[in-house]
């Protein structure tokens, strides 16, 4: 379980986050929505561990983030970054085999197991003799993810099923590659991780997270079950667009949003300069 507990966060006096509490659960997948500046990236980030907070906590498995060492976070929860960077040319395969190397001792002959149940969970075996640098965005976008996959199998044999955070790990793929990854990250929550996905694209976050939380300049609006979350009067107010909300139909019976981007484009329309 991961929890953010009255967490507020400033930058050169501006503020990021403000009094901020959420949990994630083991066996769920959390959505982070909401509009460009909302916080939802610094949020994942103080969940992870990565950034400490100005005010407030962030906690893994009751364990407070702060008194966790280098080791032991890479153990317990595995992290995709928004943009990853990587200037050593690396194969995809070496690349993968690092998320891997934080098993311990005892399992180093399981290495190359975990490093291609990953890369054939992310569809990038064939790639693996490739260099990194020279593949597409969307292709480097997968090998990174393999790369995370590999760190949370590996932590899963040591630890437990631990954490997994992607930030925006769709921005770059294709549909059919958007699916597969969401796929993934749902099928880690079902084996038990507590699995936070931020997310632009409000129709992914309905149709694969088990709860949505809503983010706007800095604050937690609501935090529920997508029907719950993804209201059209809510929805106007935290992004400023009309958003058609229907039901999706089917057991889980999820909402399917339809914006109107043709109500924005006339407004834009309204103020271009003449």
């Amino acid at each position: 379980m991961l929890e953010a507990l009255g967490v507020g966060l400033s930058r050169r006096g501006r503020r990021i986050l403000h009094d901020v509490s959420l949990i994630a659960r083991g066996g769920e997948l959390l959505a982070l929505c909401g509009p460009n500046g909302a916080g939802k990236s610094s949020l994942l980030g103080v969940l992870s561990g990565d950034i400490t907070p100005s005010v407030g906590a962030a906690f893994l498995a009751g364990a407070l983030m702060e008194g966790l060492s280098p080791g032991e976070l890479a153990r317990r929860r595995a992290v995709l970054e928004q943009s990853p960077s990587l200037s050593v040319e690396f194969t995809v395969v070496e690349l993968v085999a690092l998320g891997a190397e934080v098993a311990p001792y005892e399992l180093v002959a399981d290495l190359s197991k975990i490093t291609a149940q990953a890369m054939s969970l992310a569809g990038v075996t064939q790639m693996a003799a490739s260099s990194v640098l020279a593949l597409s965005g969307g292709e480097r976008a997968r090998a990174h993810l393999a790369r995370v996959l590999a760190q949370h199998l590996a932590g899963r044999m040591s630890v437990g099923a631990g954490a997994l955070l992607l930030d925006e790990p769709t921005a770059s793929l294709d549909l059919a590659h958007q699916a597969e990854t969401l796929s993934i990250a749902r099928a880690c929550a079902r084996d038990g991780a507590a699995v936070v996905v931020v997310l632009h694209d409000l129709n992914l976050a309905a149709a694969f997270a088990d709860r949505i939380a809503l983010l706007c300049a800095g604050e937690l609006v609501t935090a529920g079950a997508p029907g719950e979350v993804l209201t059209p009067d809510l929805l106007r107010r935290v992004y400023g667009v009309e958003i058609e909300v229907e039901s999706g139909g089917g057991a889980e019976g999820r909402p399917l949003l339809r914006p109107n981007f043709l109500a924005a484009a006339t407004r834009l329309e309204a103020r271009w300069p003449r």
